[in-house]
């Protein structure tokens, strides 16, 4: 009888489909690994965004379009600029009881388009409908002496 000692160790063949198993399970958890990152990227980007817009509209509530129809601002790490182009004609405001404010108002639309510094690439625009006002007329108070 011929026989033979089991054997006490891994073949050439069994070595390799571990190998390969492996490596596949690797490329698999890389691929996903560096998907999770690039997700990660972009909700850090659109996080970003979305703060610089909340600061760029809220600057923009100071901004009188029809005093200041064009501008620039630096906002912290970027920079925004507007324009603003009127809809309407100046019309004189209402006043009780006379009828007249010393205020004449237009409604505008203003593009603002922010950048990153040191970026000339627009980053993001938002579009506004404001409202201008300047003061044409003093009001007569009939209760001051």
């Amino acid at each position: 009888m011929n026989s033979r000692p089991p054997s006490r160790g891994f073949s050439l063949l069994e070595a390799l489909v571990a190998l390969v198993i492996l490596a596949s399970a690797g490329w698999a958890l890389f691929d996903w690994i560096n998907a999770s990152i690039v997700a990660l990227g972009r909700v850090e980007e659109a996080n970003a965004r979305s703060a610089a817009s909340a600061n760029a509209l809220e600057f923009m509530q100071s901004v009188n379009p029809m005093l200041r129809p064009e501008g620039e601002m630096d906002l912290g790490d970027f920079r925004i600029a507007w324009r603003a182009s009127a809809i309407t004609n100046p019309i004189d405001g209402s006043d009780y009881p006379r009828g007249r404010s010393a205020f004449q108002l237009a409604l505008y639309d203003t593009v603002v388009r922010a950048n990153r510094r040191g970026d000339d690439q627009p980053w993001f625009e938002l579009r506004l409908k404001q409202v201008g006002y300047k003061r044409v007329r003093e009001v007569f108070n009939p209760f001051q002496p």
